[in-house]
């Protein structure tokens, strides 16, 4: 048999109740907020002159990337990217009712 434990009085016993406590409560994450963007809405001659100049010589031109890349609105970037298709600089690769995906019109640069 193990030895027997010294049993605590009853005093010892509440005193041990009374530090413990609840506790504190769990405080629940607000979760992951990401960092509000302000695009603008209008394109500035800045903007316009990079669009025509960086937009045509990219692989991969999508909306959201013109988005990123100009800091212009996503509708903004859609009415762009539709003006340059018309001028014959990009070409579309896949149309879709979600996404348009564009590259660049090598043909173009070969003529040249």
């Amino acid at each position: 048999m193990p030895p027997k434990v010294q049993q605590k009085s009853k005093e010892q016993k509440m005193a041990a109740a009374m530090a413990g406590g609840k506790g504190k409560k769990k405080k629940w994450s607000k979760g992951k907020s990401r960092d509000q963007v302000d695009n603008k809405v209008l394109m500035t001659k800045e903007q316009h002159d990079r669009l025509h100049a960086e937009v045509p010589k990219m692989k991969l031109i999508t909306v959201s990337a013109v988005v990123e890349k100009l800091k212009i609105n996503g509708g903004l970037a859609r009415r762009a990217l539709r003006d340059l298709e018309e001028e014959g600089k990009i070409r579309p690769v896949l149309i879709s009712r979600a996404q348009r995906i564009y590259t660049r019109n090598v043909a173009e640069d070969n003529e040249d």
